[in-house]
C-alpha cells in the first residue's frame, strides 16, 4: 500500500474546504438529537416524567394518603396491592385500569399502594419506583420505557385521568408499549392508570363511529381494544351514606380532632347535600374546612 502524502492540490485539502466541511460537521451535531440524560434513581423514589426535556424530575415529597384512610374501597384496594407485591417480587403482574366514580380514591390508591409496599419490602435497597407520566405526553411513552429498560430498579408508571378524544391518535403509542410493539413492554415497568371512563372513550364518540363508519364494529375495535391491554381492570362505585361517614370520622380519628361527634356527623351529611356526591374527596375537604375552622393544622 503507498505511503505517499495525500495531494495538496486536491480541492478538499485547501484551508477554505476544511473551514467548510468543519461547519458542516459542526451544524450536523446541532441537528443531531441530544442524548437522553441520566436519571439518578437514587434520588427520590417518585419521579415526574418531563417529556420536552427527556428526562426524569424527582419527588422528594409525595402527595399522598396513609392506605389505612382509604375506606369503601377494600376489594379494589387488596387487588391492587397483591398484584403490585408480585410485580415487586418480579413475579408475573398485570398492567391495571382504575376506572369509575370521581373523587372515590383511584390515584390516592395508586400511590398509597407504592408507599406501602416499598414500607415492608425487604429489600429496601432496591424500593420500587413511582414515574408520572401526563396525560398529553403519552406519545414520548416509548422514550421514556426505554430509558427505564437498562435500569435494574422495577418501576411503576402511572398516568392519572388518562382518556382520548375523537381526533387523538396518541393512543396507538400505549397499545404499542403495553402489548403490541416488537419490544413490547420491559419486565421491570408496570403501567397503572385512572380514567371516569371503563373504556377511555367517551360514549358520544363510541356512538358516532358506529353510526358513521362503513363497517361499525372494526371503527370502533381499534380504539376500545385499548382497554383490553390492561389485565386488571378495578371499577370504583360512588359511596354510599355509611361508607361515606366512615371516611370521614377515619379522618377525624386519624387527626385527633376533637368537638362533638353528633354534629360533625350532620355537618359532613350537609357538605355531602351541597356539592352533590358523596366521595372520598368530598369527606376531605369537609375534613380540611373543619380541622381550618377549629384551628387545628393538618
Amino acid at each position: 500500500m503507498s505511503n505517499a502524502p495525500s495531494d495538496p492540490l486536491s480541492p478538499l485539502s485547501s484551508p477554505d474546504s476544511l473551514a467548510l466541511l468543519r461547519r458542516i460537521a459542526d451544524a450536523l451535531e446541532r441537528l443531531a438529537p441530544a442524548a437522553m440524560p441520566q436519571a439518578d434513581f437514587a434520588a427520590a423514589d417518585a419521579f415526574v416524567w418531563q417529556a420536552a426535556a427527556r428526562r426524569l424530575s424527582p419527588v422528594p415529597k409525595v402527595s399522598r394518603v396513609e392506605m389505612s384512610l382509604l375506606r369503601g374501597i377494600d376489594r379494589v384496594r387488596d387487588m391492587l396491592a397483591e398484584n403490585t407485591q408480585r410485580f415487586a417480587k418480579s413475579l408475573p403482574a398485570n398492567n391495571a385500569l382504575l376506572w369509575g366514580a370521581r373523587g372515590m380514591g383511584k390515584s390516592s390508591l395508586v400511590k398509597a399502594v407504592h408507599a406501602e409496599i416499598n414500607h415492608t419490602r425487604p429489600d429496601a435497597s432496591r424500593p420500587l419506583k413511582l414515574i408520572e407520566i401526563h396525560r398529553e405526553d403519552i406519545e414520548t411513552l416509548p422514550e421514556l420505557m426505554a430509558l427505564l429498560r437498562a435500569d435494574p430498579h422495577r418501576f411503576i408508571v402511572f398516568c392519572d385521568d388518562l382518556s382520548f378524544d375523537s381526533d387523538d391518535t396518541s393512543y396507538k403509542s400505549l397499545k404499542a408499549v403495553l402489548e403490541g410493539g416488537i419490544e413490547g413492554r420491559p419486565d421491570n415497568v408496570i403501567f397503572y392508570a385512572t380514567s371516569n371512563r371503563r373504556h377511555l372513550l367517551p360514549r358520544d364518540m363510541m356512538e358516532n363511529e358506529r353510526s358513521t363508519a362503513i363497517n361499525p364494529g372494526e371503527a370502533v375495535e381499534e380504539k376500545v381494544s385499548l382497554s383490553d391491554r390492561f389485565g386488571l381492570w378495578l371499577g370504583f362505585h360512588k359511596c354510599s351514606q355509611d361508607e361515606y361517614l366512615d371516611m370521614v370520622f377515619g379522618y377525624i380519628d386519624h387527626l385527633g380532632l376533637q368537638g362533638d361527634r353528633e354534629a360533625f356527623r350532620a355537618e359532613a351529611l350537609e357538605w355531602a347535600t351541597t356539592r352533590g356526591a358523596r366521595s372520598g374527596r368530598t369527606a376531605w375537604q369537609f375534613i380540611q374546612d373543619l380541622a381550618g375552622r377549629l384551628g387545628q393544622p393538618i
